[in-house]
């Protein structure tokens, strides 16, 4: 869980709302962190989601999350969440997340997304654009 592997950092403070009786972050706002991630990544690699697949017949669906929790995150912790697109195939994307406070690591992660054709939600190749992009910025 090195932070020099992940080209995409998002800083986030934890909100109030985001933390349970226990004083730390209920573990599903990890997963929200996560997206957020993401989102930013979309945006990184010049392909905004949803507007960069307006026309290609594709949008991706969410088909697994896995969260590990490693230490607890509480109430006003500034924390940063890294992601990568740890693989691409022929039609899914897989992302690597981690989610540190300082340089501890408190969470890591993958949330797999598949392209698929929107309308018969069967699975489709990955867009040439869109996998360039990646591959680009990854450094590939």
């Amino acid at each position: 869980m090195n932070a020099d592997a992940y080209n995409l950092r998002e800083r986030l403070r934890v909100r109030w709302s985001e933390t349970d009786a226990q004083g730390i972050v209920f573990n599903g706002h990890y997963l929200t962190y996560f997206d957020v991630a993401i989102t930013e990544y979309w945006r990184a690699i010049g392909m905004p989601y949803p507007s960069a697949l307006d026309g290609t017949g594709v949008d991706l669906f969410a088909v697994k999350s896995t969260v590990e929790y490693l230490a607890p995150a509480r109430y006003d912790d500034w924390i940063e969440v890294g992601c990568r697109a740890a693989r691409v195939g022929r039609s899914s994307i897989a992302f690597e997340l981690a989610i540190w406070r300082d340089a501890q690591p408190i969470t890591k992660g993958e949330v797999v997304y598949v392209c698929a054709d929107p309308v018969e939600r069967r699975s489709v190749t990955v867009p040439d654009k869109l996998r360039q992009a990646i591959a680009m910025f990854e450094g590939n």
